[in-house]
């Protein structure tokens, strides 16, 4: 409709004039890191540095103790989550398995466990190979000296968290949460890129078998 001087008025003027509406902007999805269920290689054992190699090299082959039953908060993570990946390790696909039921989920090498090489000290030292035992020695050696023979680096291991953070974070911005059953040191170890990203810890269950810690972000980057 004109009015006489040939102007539109109506609809046309409501549009100049109107108010715009909001833009509403979602928030990135969570991010779920999980560490495996309990593996089954036994853990009663005093060994020493050699010892100790070679049951990590056949802790890095087991798969999980039969009988265990997922914690149903991560039933219900995997249920939600957009995205789910394990490393390509036995007990990490074999937790996600047990969380994910029938449904898929990618292996990915980048999620391996960082490497626990032990320090070799006189053969009269004989450790447990449990995590205060030489879990412990061999983390700090490895992080402190970056004693790590043949295996990855310290650098190089932060560059791969680094990689798989921004990875996750990525995923995470296309809408809908990410879950990864994976490895206690080198969940933290994400965990602590995401954390520079800006993201805010919203569960936290420390290294026990089956545990989580939970990230989110309030508003988009």
């Amino acid at each position: 409709m004109q009015d006489k001087g040939g102007k539109d008025s109506g609809a046309g003027d409501a549009q100049g004039h109107g108010a715009a509406m909001p833009v509403v902007i979602a928030a990135p999805g969570a991010i779920t890191l999980v560490r495996h269920g309990e593996p089954a290689l036994s853990r009663r054992a005093l060994l020493d540095w050699e010892g100790y190699r070679d049951w990590w090299a056949k802790y890095e082959e087991s798969g999980l103790l039969e009988g265990q039953t997922p914690p149903h908060i991560l039933i219900g993570y995997a249920r939600d989550a957009r995205y789910i990946y394990s490393s390509t390790l036995r007990r990490s696909i074999e937790t996600a398995q047990a969380v994910c039921g029938k449904r898929p989920f990618e292996s990915l090498d980048m999620l391996v466990e960082a490497p626990l090489p032990p320090p070799r000290l006189p053969r009269f030292i004989r450790l447990s190979p449990k995590s205060w035992g030489w879990g412990t020695v061999s983390r700090l050696w490895w992080w402190y000296t970056d004693g790590h023979g043949a295996w990855e680096t310290r650098k190089d291991a932060v560059a791969r968290a680094r990689r798989a953070a921004d990875f996750l974070m990525e995923k995470a911005r296309e809408g809908g949460d990410v879950l990864v059953l994976a490895h206690g040191y080198f969940n933290l170890m994400i965990s602590l890129e995401l954390k520079k990203m800006g993201y805010i810890k919203t569960v936290e269950q420390g290294f026990k078998y089956w545990g989580c810690r939970r990230y989110e972000k309030t508003t988009k980057d």
